[in-house]
Formats: C-alpha cells, sequence, structure tokens
C-alpha cells in the first residue's frame, strides 16, 4: 500500500480529504434514514485557533458534514473535540454517550433529531453493521477516512 499523508482530525486539511472521499464514493454512500440539519460547534482543538463551526445534513438522502453553520437548523451541538473525534472516527458510542450524560454536549434547540441520528448508528449504520456489499463499501470508505487522519 502507499504512503498515506496524515493530518490532523479536524484540520483544514483532513476537512478537505474527507470533502474528496465523499465526493468519490457519493455513489455509494447509504442514504441516512433520518433527515436532520444539526449545527455542531467543536471546542478544544489543539491544532486550531478557536472553535470549529460546521454542520450535519441529512436532508438530502447523504450526510452532508461541512463548514459553517446552516440558518434553517433544528438544533446545535457543542461538543469537545475528544468526543467529536470518538464519534466520528473511533466510533465509541459508549464514550459519546458518556460524555452527553456528564453535561460535555451541550444541545440547543430539538433534541429529538439528535436521538434519531443516535438511533439510526446504534442500529447497524456504522460500517461493520451493514451487510453485503454496501456493508463492503462503507467499511473501504471508512478505512480510508482512518488512513489519512493522524494519530493524537
Amino acid at each position: 500500500m502507499a504512503d498515506v499523508t496524515t493530518y490532523p482530525f479536524l484540520s483544514d486539511e483532513w476537512i478537505e480529504a474527507a470533502r474528496e472521499l465523499r465526493a468519490r464514493y457519493a455513489e455509494d454512500t447509504p442514504e441516512s434514514a433520518v433527515a436532520a440539519k444539526v449545527n455542531v460547534v467543536v471546542t478544544d482543538i489543539a491544532h486550531r485557533d478557536g472553535d470549529l463551526e460546521g454542520h450535519i445534513d441529512t436532508t438530502g438522502g447523504q450526510a452532508i458534514i461541512e463548514h459553517g453553520h446552516l440558518e434553517d437548523s433544528e438544533m446545535t451541538i457543542t461538543v469537545p473535540y475528544r468526543v467529536a473525534r470518538a464519534a466520528f472516527i473511533e466510533q465509541d458510542q459508549q464514550a459519546v454517550m458518556q460524555a452527553f450524560f456528564s453535561g460535555q454536549i451541550l444541545l440547543e434547540g430539538d433534541p429529538s433529531k439528535l436521538m434519531q441520528l443516535m438511533s439510526e448508528l446504534s442500529s447497524g449504520q456504522t460500517p461493520e453493521g451493514l451487510d453485503g456489499e454496501t456493508g463492503e463499501k462503507a467499511v473501504a470508505i471508512y478505512g480510508e477516512l482512518l488512513a489519512f487522519t493522524a494519530d493524537d
């Protein structure tokens, strides 16, 4: 396997590599069953100045994660970097739930969408929970994402 340049999670370079990965596999990505627009603020990022503002939009079927906030979001989640990494890179739902119940994750707006998204994740929408060709593609995409994500 060729050497892959790695980038810190949520650095500008990592975000661009993730954007390119999403574009390359746009037709192979499973659709989200939950339609939601959620703004996200990630705090305590050692390699960035200030907080990172982004959003997750699943209303078009695909989960789009991008820079900036949406004006018509249903909620805003503020989360520390370590928790965001646990959720998106390590897929450690136990760490996310622990952070939620210990008050590390702050919610503004309609929390029902977050519960629906979390339910979708825990019901087999992670790469390991998908079957057949869809599961194989999801595992391949996730593997490429991990390959360009630097260890902290």
